[in-house]
């Protein structure tokens, strides 16, 4: 396991992955930190659909005409939903299960990428997640956060260059205009 510091430095999106599937070990272990990520009052309003089918990711790919299509060549997405009659804030908890994951499949050897759904439209002009929805039987209860693919990653990107940040984006006590 990596330090959370280099483990964040090192972690980035990645869209291009090996055609290679996760072992069911690893998998368990991404089941289980998502179990474990924070909700509020622990209401836990999150559940998690994981999607190793083929024709699936496929038409996953297809739910947003931008920014979703590489989820077709992922060994794995996991489709991040909640109910929001459990928590006024399930925005924000699925939000924090979507990055434990990812930082979860970093720490694994493993690439993945966030795929917003939420407050996103279909090439036909019906909502994202309703497509979603649709596609793998999601209850209408429900609304989908995110689709996070997941895989053996087939591109390098360098890390985080700690002398190329934002450091003018942080302030102290108040905001200060630089």
């Amino acid at each position: 396991m990596q330090s959370f510091f280099s483990l964040v430095q090192a972690r980035r999106s990645t869209r291009k992955y090996k055609q290679e599937p996760i072992p069911e070990d690893v998998i368990k272990k991404l089941q289980q930190v998502l179990l474990m990520s924070p909700a509020s009052k622990r209401s836990n309003p999150w559940e998690f659909i994981f999607v190793d089918d083929q024709e699936l990711l496929a038409s996953l790919a297809a739910c947003k005409p931008h920014g979703a299509s590489f989820v077709k060549d992922a060994p794995l997405a996991v489709v991040v939903i909640a109910d929001p009659t459990k928590s006024d804030v399930w925005v924000e908890d699925t939000s924090i299960a979507s990055i434990y994951v990812q930082l979860a499949a970093e720490d694994l050897g493993l690439g993945s990428c966030w795929v917003q759904v939420r407050k996103r439209t279909h090439a036909s002009g019906v909502m994202s997640s309703e497509v979603v929805k649709a596609l793998l039987q999601i209850p209408s209860n429900f609304e989908v956060e995110s689709i996070i693919s997941i895989g053996y990653k087939n591109e390098s990107r360098s890390e985080f260059d700690l002398e190329k940040l934002q450091y003018d984006k942080l302030h102290t006590n108040m905001y200060v205009t630089k």
